[in-house]
């Protein structure tokens, strides 16, 4: 019998005919260089959309037939690049503070005091100056800053000041006094409270838990009720129009936030992206259970406002010379950084959680703590049963080579930013040394083992714009751009791999790789239009690469130029 050959395109081509004697789209996107994600059918032309979802792909000439006169919107790509949308798997997202200090990339610590001043000038006595984003290794100096530099330009007014990482805090003195903080203070479990080698006294500057000290109903804003709502809801309007403009169409939180106002923004037609929310996790079955009711109502099953994952923190960072690691650091010989709790009541924790089904991430930076972490959830395995858990390992960032397999084998999702290590590169061989920092940031590494990575920013730690990351995933490079190949080449990554970390990666690392992470018929329609080709332009110009359409479930939510 004579074998009949169609190719797929022609198969496509009958499909999408038939159906569009049933079913006009709502959007079409034709002309374009769709990178799809998709395996199956990695690049195509065109897409058509229906509601919130995508429902079909192929060649302009094909979906065009889906095009109905006065009744379809039509964007033309224009040989454009066209993505899934970004979907930022670890982004501390909430409402922008209008008055918050910038840091971000100071270089001279009299900025700093001279930024401080100038926001003292525009507040009421009594009213806090909150800010951040500072870095001491960018520091002319590399000093830790001292309350000294605030002092005398903020004696009426609380000042605390975040330094990049959020894991250390520089405050005046009028916030050590509002808050009992003294030279007889002790540093609590996993905190520091750093001192004066010669007085005693606190210098100012607060790390990891010893933070929980600082009393914040002593120095809160001196504001009405009504003023505080109105900064709040303008302050996520605000966040939204950031991350619609980059792109980022999904947005995972680590920690808890405010179901209540996200419903709100979402009954008011406010909310352009999708929010995953989850709560901090705890050996307390009350909570626990509670956490269970609140899994009800946001469920997996959603599309918009989810209920996520149990977050823990089991050490610091390599910036603030906490990380925990299993040698000291180069650096520093009196310390191998510290651990936010002891690893027995963290084990505890992960095996009540992971039996009642909840999924876990937890912050690891050090080798040793990230080690700690993968030896608990490979613990809960035996003892509460293997299941598709996708325990989450938060940001990764340091691992001994013998425990990077280990993520594929447990099914533990590297949840990675990619700016982290162009940030930290500066100052990371310092602290750790060249060899233990061969096992740092490696993306590649861990995807060649198996692991499924999940990208996003750490926004506010970093800025939000995914471009950064993936620039640092392909450069390894300082943001400036220097020569040669990068810090530790061999991690480096193909762009298509770190979109697909950015997209797909990231929808997995929510069970919702089944409908969003792809250009895909039946997938969410969530997509981006950028100006330039991510996948052929170079390197340096990756990071100007601008947004020019989001649409986040068939809408489009940002256009430049309107």
């Amino acid at each position: 019998m004579e074998k009949i050959i169609i190719s797929l395109s022609t198969i496509l081509m009958i499909i999408t005919g038939a159906y569009a004697q049933q079913v006009k789209a709502d959007l079409v996107i034709i002309n374009g260089k769709v990178l799809t994600i998709d395996k199956d059918n990695p690049a195509v032309e065109a897409i058509a959309i229906k509601g919130e979802k995508i429902i079909a792909v192929g060649k302009t000439s094909e979906i065009s037939a889906l095009i109905e006169k006065d009744f379809t919107k039509v964007i033309d790509a224009e040989g454009r690049l066209v993505l899934p949308g970004f979907n930022d798997a670890h982004v501390h997202f909430g409402p922008l503070d209008p008055d918050y200090v910038e840091l971000r990339y100071t270089t001279n610590p009299v900025v700093i005091e001279q930024m401080v001043k100038a926001q003292v000038a525009k507040s009421r006595p009594g009213e806090l100056i909150n800010g951040g984003h500072w870095e001491h290794e960018m520091f002319i100096d590399k000093k830790w800053p001292t309350k000294e530099l605030i002092d005398s330009v903020s004696p009426n007014n609380p000042v605390i000041l975040s330094r990049a990482d959020g894991h250390s805090l520089l405050v005046n003195s009028y916030v050590l006094k509002a808050s009992g903080i003294n030279k007889n203070t002790p540093d609590p479990y996993g905190g520091v409270i750093q001192k004066d080698p010669v007085t005693g006294e606190p210098t100012g500057i607060i790390k990891e838990n010893a933070e929980e000290l600082v009393k914040s109903g002593e120095i809160k804003p001196k504001r009405t009720t009504e003023e505080e709502k109105t900064r709040l809801w303008l302050g996520y309007l605000q966040a939204l129009k950031e991350a619609r403009e980059y792109g980022v169409t999904s947005i995972q939180i680590p920690g808890s936030a405010d179901f209540v106002a996200y419903e709100k923004l979402q009954k008011e037609g406010e909310l352009t992206s999708r929010i995953d929310i989850g709560e901090s996790l705890t050996d307390d079955f009350k909570k626990l259970n509670g956490y269970l009711e609140l899994e009800k109502k946001y469920p997996m099953e959603g599309n918009w406002i989810r209920f996520g994952y149990l977050k823990a923190f089991i050490d610091g960072t390599i910036g603030s010379g906490t990380a925990l690691m299993f040698q000291p650091f180069t650096d520093n010989l009196s310390t191998s950084g510290l651990a936010m709790m002891p690893y027995e009541v963290f084990e505890d924790m992960v095996l009540k959680a992971d039996k009642l089904g909840l999924q876990i991430g937890t912050h690891a930076i050090g080798d040793k703590g990230n080690n700690w972490v993968l030896n608990a959830y490979e613990k809960a395995q035996k003892v509460n049963g293997k299941r598709d858990s996708r325990h989450r390992i938060e940001h990764a960032q340091t691992l001994q080579a013998s425990d990077i397999p280990r993520f594929a084998g447990l099914g533990v999702i590297a949840s990675m930013q990619p700016t982290h290590c162009i940030s930290d590169k500066k100052f990371c061989d310092k602290r750790i040394g060249t060899d233990r920092a061969k096992g740092a940031y490696a993306w590649k590494s861990l995807a060649d083992a198996g692991a499924i990575l999940a990208f996003g920013t750490d926004y506010q730690v970093e800025p939000l714009n995914p471009m950064e990351g993936l620039y640092a995933s392909v450069t390894r490079k300082d943001r400036l751009g220097e020569n040669g190949e990068g810090w530790h080449p061999e991690q480096k990554i193909k762009m298509e791999d770190a979109i697909k970390y950015y997209t797909l990666g990231s929808a997995y690392s929510q069970f919702m790789e089944d409908r969003k992470g792809m250009i895909k018929p039946g997938f969410l329609a969530d997509i981006v239009i950028v100006d330039k080709d991510l996948l052929t332009i170079p390197e340096n110009e990756i990071m100007k690469t601008k947004v020019d359409y989001t649409i986040v479930g068939g809408k489009v939510v940002f256009a430049s130029g309107k």
